[in-house]
C-alpha cells in the first residue's frame, strides 16, 4: 500500500491518540492537530491526503475549518467525525466538500474501510486527471506562425460555447485533432468525445452507425445497438468528411441537431440527447450545394462557428517545430534513443510542398525513427521523392521540362511536375482567376481544383 500521509483533527487527546496508533499499525503516515486554527496553519506548511475532522472544536468548528480547506489548492479529501452529528449536520459537510462522515464511538473497521475507499477515489480522481492533461498535450496544436497563433485564440473563443463548429481543410492538416481540442478546452471535457467518420462508413450502415438500431430491425441486426449520438449524450459528437454523407442522412441529422432527438432504426421510442456537434470537410460544401450534393439547412446550422484549417504550405515555418515534436514523440513510442536532423535535412523538409500536409510530415518521421539506425537523419536518409519536390517547387520558370526531367524516377513523376507547371502558367496568365483558367484547359471547375490540390498548389500560389 502506498504511504498515504493523514492528518487527524480532534481536540480529545485520547481520540488523537488512539486514533494514531491505530492508522500507523495500517501504514499510514499520521500527524495530529487539537484545533481548526491549528489544522490550517499545518496544511499551508504540509500536503496530505486525507484529514479526519472532528465537528465540534475550540475556536473555529470543524464546518468552518471545512470550508477554508477547500479554498485550498489541490485540497485533501476530509472525513467528518463527531459524536453529536445530525442528519442536517451530514447534509451540510457533504454539500461543503466532505468525502464522508462517521459518528463517534469510532469503529476501527468502519474508520479503516471509509478512509480506503476515499483514497481509492482520489486516486481515480488523480489518474483521470493526469490522463486528461495527457490528452491535452496529446491534442495540442504545435507551431507558433501567425496562422497557428490565430487559430488557437479563436479555438480558446469557441470552446467554451455550445456553438456547431464547422471545420474546412485539405486531407491532413489537423482536423480531427482541432475536433478534439474545442471538445478537451469546453464545459464538455468530462463527457465523451465520439468520432463518425462519414466517408468510410457504407450508406446502408451509416444510420445505424449514427441512431443505432433495435434487433431484428434488418438483416444481420442480431441484437440492439446503441448508436453515435447517444452514445455522445452530454459530450460531443465529430462528423469527419461530413460533405460525403448522403442527402437522405443528411436530413435525418438535420432533425436531430434542430430538435435534439431520434429514432432509433427499426424502434418507435424517441430518444432526447443533449448533444454538441462538430463537423468537418475537405470539400467546398457551397460548390456541393450548387450541385444538389449538400442541404444548404444543413450547411447553416452546421456553420455557426467556421474554422479552416490551413495547410502546411501556408506555415512552412512551423515544419522544424512539428518535425522535431513528432521525433521526440516516436522515439518514446517505439523506445528509440533521441534522434535530431542535420541542417540539409531539415532544409528539404522546409522546401517540400507537403501534398499530404502534417499528416505527411509525421508519417515520414515516423518511418525515420524507426529505419535510421544513428541518432542524425541526413539529408541521404530521405525520400527521393522529397528532393525531387525541392526541384520542381524551385526550378526556373523558363527551363526546359527536358532538363528539368532527369531529377525523376518515373514517368508518373515528370507527367505530375510537368502538368503542374503548366496549370501554374496558365494560372499566371489568367491573373490567378480559376474559373477563367479552367475554361482555358477545358476543365470544369471543381475538376481543376482537385487537380490544383492533388498538384500542392494553392489558389493564391
Amino acid at each position: 500500500m502506498p504511504r498515504y500521509s493523514l492528518l487527524i483533527v480532534d481536540d480529545e487527546e485520547g481520540i488523537r491518540q488512539s486514533l494514531g496508533d491505530v492508522l500507523r499499525d495500517e501504514g499510514y503516515r499520521v500527524e495530529a492537530v487539537e484545533s481548526g486554527e491549528a489544522c490550517l496553519e499545518t496544511l499551508a506548511k504540509k500536503k496530505f491526503d486525507a484529514v479526519l475532522l472532528d465537528i465540534w472544536l475550540p475556536g473555529i468548528d470543524g464546518l468552518q475549518t471545512l470550508e477554508q480547506i477547500q479554498t485550498l489548492e489541490g485540497p485533501p479529501l476530509v472525513i467528518m467525525i463527531s459524536g453529536h452529528g445530525t442528519i442536517e449536520t451530514a447534509v451540510r459537510a457533504t454539500k461543503l466538500g466532505a468525502f464522508d462522515f462517521i459518528e463517534k464511538p469510532l469503529s476501527v473497521d468502519k474508520t479503516l474501510l471509509t478512509l480506503k475507499h476515499a483514497l481509492e477515489q482520489q486516486q481515480l480522481a488523480t489518474q483521470n486527471r493526469q490522463l486528461r492533461e495527457e490528452l491535452r498535450g496529446q491534442y495540442r496544436i504545435i507551431g507558433d506562425s501567425i496562422p497557428l497563433k490565430a487559430l488557437r485564440q479563436q479555438l480558446a473563443l469557441a470552446a467554451p460555447t455550445q456553438g456547431r463548429v464547422l471545420i474546412y481543410g485539405e486531407s491532413g492538416t489537423g482536423k480531427e485533432l482541432m475536433a478534439h481540442a474545442l471538445h478537451l478546452m469546453g464545459p464538455r471535457a468530462e463527457q465523451p468525445f465520439v468520432e463518425v467518420n462519414c466517408a468510410a462508413i457504407p450508406e446502408e450502415l451509416i444510420e445505424s452507425e449514427l441512431f443505432g438500431h433495435v434487433k431484428g430491425s434488418f438483416t444481420g441486426a442480431l441484437e440492439d445497438k446503441v448508436g453515435k449520438f447517444e452514445q455522445a449524450h452530454g459530450g460531443t459528437l465529430f462528423l469527419d468528411e461530413v460533405g460525403d454523407m448522403s442527402l437522405r442522412t443528411q436530413s435525418k441529422v438535420l432533425r436531430v441537431i434542430e430538435e435534439q432527438r431520434f429514432t432509433p432504426v427499426g424502434s418507435a421510442t424517441n430518444l432526447t440527447v443533449d448533444v454538441r456537434v462538430i463537423a468537418a470537410t475537405n470539400k467546398h460544401l457551397e460548390e456541393e450545394i450548387q450541385r444538389g450534393n449538400f442541404r444548404e439547412d444543413l450547411f447553416y446550422r452546421l456553420n455557426v462557428i467556421p474554422f479552416y484549417a490551413p495547410a502546411l504550405r501556408e506555415h512552412p515555418e512551423d515544419v522544424p517545430a512539428l518535425a522535431n515534436h513528432y521525433l521526440a514523440e516516436f522515439a518514446r513510442t517505439y523506445g528509440r534513443r533521441p534522434k535530431h536532423f542535420s541542417e540539409s535535412a531539415m532544409e528539404v523538409l522546409l522546401k517540400n510542398r507537403w501534398p499530404g500536409n502534417v499528416r505527411e510530415l509525421k508519417n515520414l518521421v515516423e518511418r525515420l525513427v524507426i529505419m535510421v539506425p544513428g541518432d542524425r537523419i541526413e539529408r541521404r536518409h530521405l525520400p527521393a521523392t522529397l528532393h525531387h519536390d525541392h526541384v520542381r517547387a524551385h526550378a526556373p520558370r523558363g527551363t526546359g521540362t527536358r532538363s528539368a526531367n532527369t531529377a525523376f524516377s518515373s514517368l508518373q513523376e515528370a507527367r505530375a511536375a510537368y502538368e503542374r507547371e503548366y496549370i501554374l502558367r496558365k494560372l499566371e496568365e489568367n491573373q490567378g482567376n480559376v474559373t477563367r483558367t479552367a475554361e482555358v484547359l477545358g476543365l470544369e471547375r471543381s475538376h481543376l481544383y482537385r487537380k490544383m490540390k492533388s498538384l500542392g498548389i494553392s489558389v493564391g500560389e
